[in-house]
Order: C-alpha cells, then sequence, then structure tokens
C-alpha cells in the first residue's frame, strides 16, 4: 500500500514522503491516527506542487538549522552524574540529559531529536542531533564524576 505521510513517522520517514508499507500497517494505524493519507494520482499531483511552492521556504529552514549545528558543534558539553566503585554509574545517561545539558548552554533542543546510546560510565560519547531531515549533526559530549 502506498502512502504519503502527513506527519514524520519514526523508522518509517519524513513528512510529505510517498512510502509503501503493509496493508494493515496502512489500514489500521497510519490513515486512523492522521498520520498518512492513500497516495492517489490525484493526492500525488497535489504533493508535487505543494513541495515545489515550498522549496524556496525549505531552503531558509534549512541554512537556520546549519547554522544552529555550527553553534552545536562549538559546545563542549559535560554532563557531571554520581559515580560508584570505579567509572560506573548510578542510573545512566541518555537524551533527555543531553538536551538538559543543551538547554542549560542556551541551546534548547527537542529531546526526541537527539539520539544517545545508554551511557552507564564516565568518558566521552556521542549525540546524534537532527536539526532537519537533512541536517543532522554529531555533539561530543562528556560524562564527569559529580563533584
Amino acid at each position: 500500500m502506498e502512502l504519503i505521510l502527513k506527519q514524520d513517522v519514526d523508522n518509517l520517514g519524513f513528512k510529505d514522503d510517498i512510502v509503501t508499507v503493509k496493508n494493515g500497517y496502512g489500514r489500521n494505524f497510519l490513515i486512523p491516527t492522521g498520520n498518512a493519507v492513500i497516495a492517489t494520482s490525484s493526492a500525488k499531483k497535489v504533493l508535487a506542487e505543494n513541495l515545489k511552492q515550498r522549496a524556496f521556504k525549505e531552503k531558509k529552514v534549512i541554512d537556520d538549522a546549519n547554522k544552529v549545528a555550527d553553534a552545536l558543534k562549538a559546545l563542549e558539553i559535560k554532563i557531571a552524574a554520581k559515580v560508584g566503585s570505579g567509572d560506573k554509574l548510578f542510573g545512566s545517561i541518555n537524551n533527555i540529559n543531553v538536551a538538559e545539558a543543551l538547554t542549560k548552554e542556551g541551546q534548547a533542543i527537542d529531546k526526541k531529536f537527539i539520539t544517545v546510546t545508554t551511557v552507564k560510565r564516565l568518558g566521552k560519547y556521542n549525540a546524534s542531533i537532527r536539526l532537519h531531515r537533512e541536517v543532522t549533526v554529531d555533539l561530543e559530549f562528556e560524562v564527569i564524576a559529580q563533584a
């Protein structure tokens, strides 16, 4: 079943993408929740026209996202966490902690756009931040012992 996405759907695609999914997933989840519509020929024509009109506006959004990406690369993020024996953490560091650290530095990024493997030890790690469908930045951060 071919569908046009109306919103970003994790592990499937971004808004206005044309995707092919199994019939049950489309009929029972994507269409009723308003995440997608059936990709008929007329819907595809309307989508093509909308994308053509939006191309100029999209360029400005991408330029803004690139500016934010440059600002993020310049940051040096250190996250303090409680440490047990050796370098093991009590708990873990995840995307929520990275989002809070970025907010303290003046860059408010929503936690759902940050991807971090679960961190359970001290050291340097990388987080992937998606600012736009075409702009993704790798942010290096360090987990340090809390004083």
